[in-house]
């Protein structure tokens, strides 16, 4: 909360306490695992999940959806990862320190194995990031890491560009940053993040992350990916922590379908469903109440309009566009699953942010909101005679098919005629990036607790994941003054200025901010609800 910001040596020592919590949480995990019978140590436990979503690389470089990263997740050890009740604890890290300024960290790696019993080192790190950065890779998540210094010029093509990390030996790691930035501990846990096991890479290229290939420093490792039927891991028995790793395998089915996994989960096929269908809620409140979790997320969903487009260059089409959907009625009508109404980008309560600019019209009635709408399509040339034709897409996805619907029927009062597409979600993300699309359904989760997240992706630089080709100069001169400034008072300021420039331009339509919604087996043992919507196996149990 903008309340309670930390400065980052606060952030240091909570992240600390979290690591000791951890450290006395994982001892009661082995102390009382000593106390099993040995036919049931011997047990294999199989955690089966149903996946909303086919995953879409095990390369961290190139996955960028929430479906993908929890798989990713139980592969990867960051310099930091998700503790079991989702905030940042030391994972390929043990410690670290942070210079007076805040602008330098030196991290200590522990000493651990990829999978093939291969040392892990700092330079691993180190090869990730220029790899993550490499113009030729063409990763679209790589200005995650512009707060390191040289990151950019490195990721432009700049001649001579150097990244500010060297590797003191090969358990020590040195980074420099362009400015202090509270949230470059948390974004450590991202995959962009990650190290590579150089040896594998340098030998299979791309082709290292295939089962047969594929060396991690996780708690799981790869042994099977059935395109849209079932990823399978296994325990990685080089993991640091292995013994007090209680569950052996983890599958992940690909469902997008949410009430065919929903009946797979009550066929007791599945442990986890992690997503529900809503119009299904009032059942499963009354019948699966003790497997129902939902819980506030930190997240967007919108609609990206395609400002590059002749149809969409108006900024007045597209607040219409945003006017004239009824927000309350497809949270309290159509989801009734607790989302909240959007009316701005950044979601209320967000880190290191003051209360976001919300749209100047957000008080209005829906009545008003509408005839303001139908006054700037008139004049714009658009009426129910002569309406705005354009597609609106969105991924397969029963809930996402209701809103859908919902809102084109809102805009035909205003002169719209929307038609509608649907595609999996694979193939709908990647047309999104290279901007093929009219107007188009997307949602964004939280990869760390600072608004920065989620107001990069209006940022000209931000490439492929700016869905809505959004270039605003003054915009963007803000968040570079914002990603520079220490102050944090002063850096949130720019932020809710140049968020509210967006929500003026409305390249993005806000519709409602996510609560994480999913079935959860009652005989799954230290599933933590939590923001960030983290669940990591290696903290889970199954009952016997």
């Amino acid at each position: 909360m903008s309340d309670n910001a930390m400065t980052a040596k606060g952030l240091v020592n909570g992240l600390l306490k979290s690591s000791r919590a951890f450290v006395l949480g994982t001892a009661l995990i082995a102390g009382s695992m000593t106390m099993l019978s040995t036919s049931q140590a011997q047990a294999e436990k199989i955690l089966r999940i149903g996946n909303d979503g086919e995953p879409q690389s095990m390369d961290p470089h190139f996955i960028s959806t929430v479906q993908t990263s929890r798989i990713s997740d139980d592969m990867s050890l960051g310099l930091l990862t998700y503790g079991p009740d989702g905030q940042p604890v030391p994972g390929a890290a043990e410690s670290w320190t942070v210079s007076e300024d805040g602008m330098t960290y030196t991290f200590k790696i522990r000493d651990h194995n990829w999978s093939d019993g291969t040392p892990v080192t700092a330079q691993d790190f180190i090869a990730g990031w220029e790899r993550l950065l490499d113009p030729a890779l063409g990763a679209e998540y790589a200005s995650l890491l512009y707060i390191i210094e040289g990151a950019e010029e490195v990721n432009t093509g700049k001649d001579g560009a150097k990244l500010a990390a060297k590797a003191i030996d090969d358990h020590t790691l040195e980074v420099k940053l362009t400015a202090p930035a509270p949230y470059f501990l948390a974004q450590l846990t991202h995959q962009t993040a990650f190290a590579i096991p150089r040896h594998v890479v340098e030998k299979y290229g791309k082709d290292w992350v295939k089962p047969e290939n594929i060396v991690v420093n996780g708690a799981y490792k790869l042994v099977e990916w059935v395109p849209n039927v079932h990823t399978k891991l296994v325990k990685n028995e080089e993991f640091y922590d292995a013994a007090n790793v209680p569950i052996d395998e983890v599958i992940y089915y690909t469902y997008e379908d949410r009430t065919a996994m929903q009946n797979r989960f009550r066929a007791e096929e599945l442990d986890v469903a992690r997503d529900i269908a809503s119009e299904q809620i009032s059942w499963l409140r009354d019948n699966l109440a003790d497997s129902l979790r939902i819980a506030p997320y930190a997240g967007i969903y919108y609609y990206a309009v395609r400002s590059d487009k002749e149809k969409f260059q108006d900024p007045n089409v597209r607040k219409a566009l945003s006017l004239a959907i009824n927000r309350e009625a497809i949270t309290d009508a159509v989801l009734k699953t607790g989302e909240l109404p959007a009316y701005s980008f950044v979601p209320p309560g967000t880190g290191n942010y003051t209360e976001p600019a919300y749209v100047s019209w957000k008080d209005l009635s829906y009545g008003d909101k509408v005839a303001e709408a139908k006054k700037l399509m008139e004049a714009a040339g658009y009426t129910a005679e002569n309406p705005l034709k354009f597609t609106l897409r969105y991924n397969t996805s029963e809930n996402h098919k209701r809103i859908a619907i919902a809102v084109q029927n809102m805009w035909k009062q205003i002169g719209v005629d929307a038609e509608l597409f649907n595609t999996e979600g694979k193939i709908h993300y990647a047309d999104l990036k290279v901007g093929d699309f009219e107007v188009a359904r997307a949602g964004w989760i939280a990869d760390y607790n600072d608004a920065q997240n989620f107001l990069f992706l209006g940022e000209e630089r931000t490439g492929p994941l700016n869905y809505a080709a959004f270039d605003n100069p003054r915009y963007n001169e803000l968040m570079l003054a914002a990603e520079n400034e220490g102050d944090l008072k002063k850096r949130a300021e720019l932020m809710h200025s140049a968020e509210a420039i967006m929500m003026e331009a409305q390249p993005y339509i806000p519709i409602y901010y996510y609560v994480s919604k999913q079935l959860v087996s009652p005989k799954i043992k230290g599933w933590i609800d939590n923001a960030p919507d983290r669940h990591l196996t290696r903290w889970l149990d199954i009952a016997e």
